[in-house]
């Protein structure tokens, strides 16, 4: 695995905004003495300096445990899997496939997808930070703008003023006016109904061949056979036959802008 593949790009991603929050608490330290000196009151030096150790590492596993959180917010992630899980449900196929192998799938649908976007984060956040070139808080700023730019993008206006009307903040005359607060929840909603707008699409070939099948058994009086044991392996042959994994792909990977 190269160092320029998208997961080690994510990886490299979470791993320098920890040491970006952990940069600004040791700088938030030797700006206040006071502070440490309160922290490290009765305790040796050696003491005081592994208590520092401990926040700073408890501050990188709290960004590390919100990893979860900001994929799901704010990048395709709940699009894709929301696309797959209905494709399942499509087939017919309650736990085929399983949902450790669509998440994975999705996972990586979503670090491909969002590889460009991590790229200039990296370029213009994280590896500043790490070369010791731009402060912690600056650098943060500077990843946040790719990531905005991203969602922006895929937000629909329509969403962005509901949000801000809930709000009930003042009008935003450009895009920047608008805080994170609004255009993250915006920007899942829009998620959400462009991933139920391609699961409709996915659903109606499928919901074809069960009328068919339904249709077929009931004019042959077949009606004690279910349609389901005849549809099921129709459906699969169709989906095998039009190479339908790299199709479902390839529409939803070209729905993002």
């Amino acid at each position: 695995m190269t160092a320029y593949s998208p997961l080690w790009r994510i990886l490299a991603f979470l791993v320098g905004l920890a040491g970006c929050l952990a940069g600004a608490a040791m700088a938030a330290d030797a700006a206040n003495p006071e502070l440490r000196i309160s922290l490290g009151a009765g305790l040796g030096a050696g003491q005081a300096a592994g208590v520092s150790s401990a926040l700073t590492i408890l501050l990188a596993l709290t960004v590390l445990s919100l990893a979860p959180a900001i994929l799901m917010s704010m990048t395709g992630f709940v699009r894709i899997v929301i696309v797959l899980s209905m494709l399942r449900q499509a087939l017919g196929m309650q736990d085929t496939p399983p949902n450790t192998v669509l998440i994975s799938l999705a996972l990586f649908l979503t670090f491909f997808t969002m590889a460009p976007v991590f790229e200039e984060v990296n370029l213009v956040a994280v590896q500043p930070v790490l070369e010791q070139r731009l402060a912690p808080d600056v650098a943060v700023r500077n990843a946040i703008v790719p990531m905005r730019a991203f969602m922006v993008r895929q937000t629909r206006e329509e969403d962005l003023a509901l949000m801000v009307e809930l709000a009930k903040a003042e009008q935003p005359r450009t895009i920047d006016d608008i805080g994170m607060v609004q255009l993250v929840p915006a920007f899942m909603l829009s998620e959400l109904r462009a991933a139920f707008q391609i699961g409709f699409v996915i659903f109606l070939p499928f919901l074809l061949i069960d009328l068919i099948v339904s249709t077929a058994l009931m004019s042959l009086g077949m009606m004690m056979v279910p349609p389901v044991s005849i549809a099921l392996p129709l459906k699969i042959l169709l989906f095998v036959l039009i190479d339908g994994w790299s199709l479902v792909v390839r529409a939803v990977l070209g729905t993002f802008v």
